[in-house]
């Protein structure tokens, strides 16, 4: 049980997080921060939260849990407004979706009391946001990736596993570098991919006829260009070197599927379309395992 948790950010993530976290009985007080204050309000209001604070420092300072549901690109300077109040025994996460340039600002600005910092990448979320979508089972049943580094305190991350399992998650732990690539991989790339696709189809005259004409495919497709453009735009360039590279494969990979058809090589075709077939297939019964 926590006395009380600090929110900074008091969107979907964050407001989600505290309802979970209350429902689960894990925190007797929780005080929230946004950088807008009638988002902060609006969250007290809903009962997400039970104080506002003016700042992000008052809205850790006697917290033992905090959490950070901010853009990725905010992330170092929540720090520097937070660091005074960061203690030994003060436990703070985050849910940003990169981890490489997080976990980079927290060594520059929490220094000694970095052990205190954990972390994590819940991987859920909506293409909607605000406090207005929050929803206490948005973390139920979903995978965390907790990233510790060398000087991550046990009794943190220990406490830090403990409260999104009593949630409800399925934890797993890996370093920053190794879930920056692989989420370039599965996560990042689909998405720039869903936003030049989008762009594309209306860049051409007849564009919005054709979308028009559109059925369940293209709608299941395309869901996640309805994402919200800040939080990607952040993502997207704090994962830039691992995304590139990734979007060099899909190139290839798109290429060679080109080539196929401009030489009319059915059988090449659906050689490369029955391995992904079988790829996709095999990948829905293994993940249905692995949630088990």
């Amino acid at each position: 049980m926590f006395e009380q948790l600090g929110l900074i950010g008091c969107g979907l993530m964050g407001s989600s997080f505290a309802l979970a976290l209350k429902r689960a009985g894990l925190v007797r007080r929780i005080v929230g921060y946004s950088k807008s204050p009638s988002t902060t309000e609006r969250a007290r209001q809903m009962g997400v939260i039970d104080v506002e604070a003016p700042s992000a420092l008052l809205a850790v300072s006697g917290a033992d849990i905090v959490l950070l549901a901010i853009p990725v690109s905010a992330t170092e300077a929540t720090f520097k407004a937070i660091r005074h109040l960061v203690g030994p025994d003060t436990l703070v996460m985050d849910v940003g979706s990169t981890k490489r340039d997080v976990v980079d600002a927290a060594r520059r600005v929490l220094r000694e009391q970095v052990g205190s910092f954990v972390p994590c990448h819940p991987i859920t979320g909506k293409e909607v946001s605000g406090v207005e979508h929050a929803d206490v089972d948005l973390y139920a049943g979903k995978q965390v990736i907790l990233t510790p580094i060398e000087r991550t305190f046990t009794a943190q991350l220990k406490k830090a596993t403990a409260v999104w399992t009593a949630m409800g998650c399925h934890v797993v732990k890996m370093s920053p570098q190794a879930h920056d690539a692989a989420y370039a991989a599965v996560s990042h790339l689909p998405h720039l991919i869903a936003f030049a696709m989008i762009n594309g189809i209306k860049s051409q005259p007849h564009g919005k006829d054709y979308m028009a004409l559109a059925g369940p495919g293209f709608r299941d497709f395309t869901r996640i260009a309805a994402s919200d453009p800040q939080m990607w735009r952040d993502i997207l360039l704090a994962n830039r070197e691992e995304l590139l590279a990734q979007s060099k494969i899909f190139q290839q990979s798109l290429q060679s599927l080109e080539q196929l058809i401009s030489g009319g090589n059915g059988d090449g075709l659906e050689s490369q379309i029955r391995q992904a077939s079988e790829t996709r297939a095999n990948w829905r019964v293994s993940s249905h395992k692995a949630h088990k």
